[in-house]
């Protein structure tokens, strides 16, 4: 039995003092609490240029100037008192709160738990106010308000005692500057730490603003978004799913200009990103989301970082969906470069698109070996218009003709068919100039130990992962026919039969339908035997058995309701990955071909199912410095 019970107290209303320290523990839990309340306050003053002066990681001094609308000198006593504010006046207006900063109790938290000096100037003011300790008094400045913050916690040397080190505080407070510039690329930050120079960014667009902050490795592999729906506007920019990091430290996600860290929004750009990237990654991205402020609450968390949703289910589906389209476009076709960004020094270089051709007689070297598409004439569905070849010499006509001849059957093939059901027999093709820009992946030369494709397009070298580009196709056919309710079947003419136990069997028995949906026929033709008679089509060359029994596998863990939604992709996955062509497989010219045509008119083609790169550019450029020409 505890026996150190306090001696009773008679209950009585604490010191103003006392509440603004208790207030602080929630509001300036470290410096760059301060940082953020501060800088939030600058730009809902209008501020379009700050600047951020810390000394000893924020927790020795911190001075904010900006240079904004600034504060009358008889409104100063109420700047740093409790529940003193000029953002909101009634309970409408915090229901539709539109600024970032409106609690009231900052500036009085940060005044009981440091040495505060607050100097500012209106515009219409002969010169400035400043307050400091309660006392106003008559100041130089220019017009703005400069909030000067010394001796954190120097009244509560307890609280000092949790403080990390000086470099780890610091770092949070430049973390707190990065998130707010990203929002605010209209306005100017300057930082600098123990007089030194840390960070500037002029006023700018996000593009550039992104790039500056988050690095070349971001601005070279990301893609804009920009969806509007109803009173929903989601704009920004996603990393590509073959950028993605090791830590979620690169997730930038505002709601109506305030950086949040919401479980909502970031699951539904994780599952957006599912689809394309393995799960030990994390994505990047810069998304902000704009809505009425009444159809949000902002006010449910002290530092008002997480937020509350009316329809929080219309919120998730709606940044799912735009964040999935806008990965949808990670074909070579829609978005014209690689997959990542990588040094000329290495094999796996990769560009970002825009390497020129280089002059001189190297032009002409290159153009001796370029080579057309023998499906230059197609128009059949999933490989592209045709092309008119204007550059081919007369000697060349004719065999481009027979080329075309030769190859006008295995154009016309449906998509269940599978990429590489190419003619045995196929005359080469012709040599002529390359078209600059009709195929972005460009045209076979050669396999490499069975494993890559390499192709020659406008800007150099292309080198294909052929088992996870044919991975990636075939995933998002049986994803379409899926979708569609439209999976193509392919009756076996002669059922496979093999054991299976009591248990496989039951799941035949019991999940008829889904299977059905699925593209299988399957039945129990003994207590210990089944029977496959049909596949989907996509994966008739697949092994029977391997398959019927993925599938029943994942349908008996997973139920049958719960296999065509949540597990769908997993499914589908691993039976694309059963039939996409393997290593060591000898491929013809034409059935290489096939393969780039299909990657650029192939959603996400860019990235196989697990996030890995489908294919690599090597420039003209990147080449020139590995083998030292021109230097």
């Amino acid at each position: 039995m505890n026996t150190n019970l306090p001696a009773y107290r008679p209950i009585q209303a604490l010191p103003d003092n006392l509440i603004s320290q208790i207030a602080a523990g929630e509001v300036v839990e470290r410096p760059s609490a301060v940082v953020k309340e501060v800088l939030e306050n600058a730009l809902d003053a209008g501020a379009t240029n700050i600047t951020i002066r810390l000394e000893e990681g924020g927790v020795k001094r911190i001075a904010i100037c900006d240079n904004g609308r600034g504060i009358p000198p008889e409104q100063l006593p109420l700047a740093v008192a409790r529940h003193a504010t000029s953002k909101i006046s009634s309970l409408t207006e915090l229901e539709n709160v539109a600024t970032l900063g409106f609690r009231g109790e900052a500036l009085a938290s940060i005044a009981s738990v440091s040495l505060l000096t607050l100097t500012t100037r209106t515009a219409d003011a002969p010169h400035a106010w400043q307050i400091e300790a309660g006392k106003i008094s008559p100041a130089s400045g220019a017009i703005g308000t400069t909030v000067d913050v010394q001796d954190l916690y120097y009244n509560t040397p307890a609280r000092r005692k949790f403080l990390k080190s000086e470099q780890t505080e610091f770092g949070h407070c430049a973390e707190v500057v990065r998130r707010i510039a990203l929002a605010r690329p209209d306005v100017s930050f300057s930082l600098t730490h123990n007089g030194k120079a840390v960070d500037h960014w002029n006023v700018s667009a996000i593009d550039k603003r992104s790039a500056q902050i988050l690095g070349d490795a971001f601005s070279s592999a990301r893609l804009p978004l920009d969806e509007s729906a109803g009173p929903l506007r989601v704009h920004g920019f996603v990393g590509l799913p073959t950028a993605s990091r090791g830590r979620a430290d690169a997730q930038f996600f505002y709601v109506n200009g305030r950086f949040v860290r919401d479980k909502l929004l970031t699951h539904a750009v994780r599952a957006a990103y599912q689809d394309v990237l393995h799960g030990d990654r994390y994505p990047s991205y810069v998304l902000a989301l704009d809505l009425d402020p009444a159809l949000v609450d902002v006010n449910v968390h002290p530092s008002k970082i997480e937020v509350r949703f009316r329809d929080s289910r219309a919120v998730h589906q709606f940044v799912f969906h735009a964040v999935s389209r806008a990965l949808a476009q990670t074909s070579a076709t829609a978005f014209g470069t690689v997959p990542a960004p990588a040094t000329a020094a290495s094999a796996t270089a990769v560009l970002s698109g825009k390497t020129p051709w280089i002059a001189g007689e190297q032009t002409t070297f290159a153009s001796q070996f370029a080579t057309p598409s023998p499906y230059a004439g197609n128009n059949g569905s999933g490989f592209g218009g045709s092309q008119n070849y204007n550059n081919f010499g007369s000697k060349n006509e004719h065999g481009v003709a027979q080329s075309l001849q030769s190859y006008g059957a295995f154009f016309k093939s449906d998509n269940t068919n599978n990429a590489f059901d190419a003619p045995p027999s196929v005359p080469s093709a012709p040599t002529s100039t390359l078209p600059e820009d009709d195929h972005p992946l460009g045209f076979a030369l050669a396999q490499l130990h069975g494993v890559y494709v390499l192709a020659q397009n406008s800007k150099g070298l292309v080198l294909v992962d052929m088992h996870a580009a044919h991975e990636r196709i075939l995933y998002e056919q049986l994803k379409n026919a899926l979708d569609e309710n439209a999976m193509p079947v392919q009756p076996m003419l002669i059922p496979v039969t093999f054991y299976a136990d009591a248990v496989e069997v039951g799941t035949v028995e019991e999940h008829q339908e889904t299977l059905k949906t699925l593209g299988f026929d399957m039945s129990a033709i003994s207590p210990t035997t089944l029977a496959v008679r049909a596949v989907p089509a996509l994966l008739k060359n697949a092994d029977a058995q391997s398959l019927a029994r993925d599938v029943l596998r994942e349908v008996r863990e997973f139920g049958g309701s719960r296999v065509l939604i949540d597990r769908r992709n997993e499914l589908l996955g691993t039976l694309a990955c059963h039939t996409a062509v393997r290593a060591n497989r000898s491929l013809t010219v034409p059935e290489m071909n096939a393969l780039l045509r299909q990657m650029e008119h192939t959603e996400r083609a860019d990235q196989c199912n697990h996030g890995r790169p489908t294919w690599v550019q090597l420039g003209m450029n990147d080449l020139d410095k590995m083998f030292l020409r021109g230097q």
